[in-house]
Order: structure tokens, then C-alpha cells, then sequence
């Protein structure tokens, strides 16, 4: 029964933690309008959306590219979005070739347009990769998106559009990041 009660005690201070860093997330629900509308703008003038980040960022990179591609919710035709996180054979030759720093932003050089909208997914801010990414990204044209935490690192002053969550717990960034994808998605459908 003690155990039990310990951690009984360790979520309810979790869901606690989890639902004071929603309730502060309203001050950016103007900027993820922005962002939803300018990636509505991106698809309808031919662009494609490009995501990218690193560990459970990687995976939420995948996850909304899936949502955008396949469907959020809406039965639609599929939509041009690419996780940059996926092709193990480019990872790893331009990880080897020229540095972990460089795998993204490689593929940004190859595939990204001035039409195009780049997100970056980084709780820090501060993953050279995802930074580097970006900075190719603005040198092409294309409108940059940060999703962060904590101060927003190196990506808030970078991106086109910051959207820095209010937390320096990397679980709490991670929760509040794909409640923003999701949200995005909801915009990416709407009419």
C-alpha cells in the first residue's frame, strides 16, 4: 500500500506540473494561429512543410509529418511534409562526412525552397543541428518555425515564428510540443 501511494503522489504532483504549464500556454495561441495559417499559405502556394529535431523531437517530427501527409482528422488529399529525421542512409553519410552538426541542414541545402516552411524542434533551442538547419533554411527564403522551451535558446531570435513553451522540464516541453503540432494539423485542415 506505501508504494502504491508513492506513486499515486509522484503523478498527482506530474499532472499537477503538466496542467500549470498548459494553463500557461495561452499567451501563444496568436503565434500558433500564425504559424497554422502561414503552413495553410505554404501548402496552397505549391511549398511543402519540413520538420526536424532530435530524439523524442525526432519522433514528434515524424509523428506531424505523418498527421499532415496522412490525415489529422479530416479526410482531405495528402499534404507535402517531410520528417527530416527518417533516411538512415543520409544520417549517417553526412553524420560521417561532415558531422552530426550538419545532418539537417544538408537536407535543407537539397531540398528546402523559398516557398517551403521549416520547423525545428529542439527543447533547448540550442541543438546545433536543428540551429544550423534553420540558419540554411532563412539563406533559401523559406519561412522558419522554432518550437523550444525554457528560454528559447539560440532558435527564438532565429525563426520567423518562436514558439517557446513555458517550461524548463524537458518532459513538459515534449507534452506542450505535440499539443502545438496537433493543434497546427487542426489549422493545416480547416477551411
Amino acid at each position: 500500500w506505501l508504494p502504491l501511494m508513492k506513486y499515486v503522489e509522484y503523478l498527482q504532483g506530474e499532472h499537477a506540473a503538466h496542467m500549470a504549464m498548459f494553463n500557461a500556454l495561452a499567451p501563444l495561441f496568436p503565434t500558433i494561429s500564425d504559424v497554422g495559417i502561414a503552413m495553410q499559405n505554404t501548402i496552397q502556394n505549391g511549398g511543402k512543410i519540413l520538420i526536424m529535431g532530435n530524439g523524442g523531437s525526432a519522433a514528434d517530427s515524424q509523428h506531424i509529418a505523418a498527421e499532415i501527409v496522412g490525415r489529422y482528422k479530416k479526410e482531405r488529399k495528402g499534404m507535402p511534409a517531410i520528417a527530416l529525421t527518417t533516411d538512415t542512409s543520409i544520417l549517417t553519410s553526412v553524420g560521417n562526412d561532415y558531422g552530426y552538426d550538419y545532418i539537417f541542414a544538408r537536407q535543407i541545402e537539397a531540398l528546402c525552397r523559398p516557398e517551403d516552411l521549416v520547423i525545428g524542434i529542439t527543447t533547448s533551442g540550442n541543438s546545433a543541428n536543428v540551429v544550423r538547419a534553420i540558419e540554411a533554411a532563412k539563406a533559401i527564403g523559406a519561412t522558419t518555425v522554432g518550437l523550444t522551451g525554457g528560454t528559447g535558446g539560440k532558435l527564438k531570435d532565429l525563426c520567423d515564428f518562436s514558439l517557446v513553451m513555458p517550461s524548463s522540464v524537458t518532459a513538459r516541453i515534449q507534452e506542450a510540443h505535440i499539443f502545438v503540432g496537433h493543434s497546427l494539423c487542426e489549422i493545416l485542415e480547416s477551411d
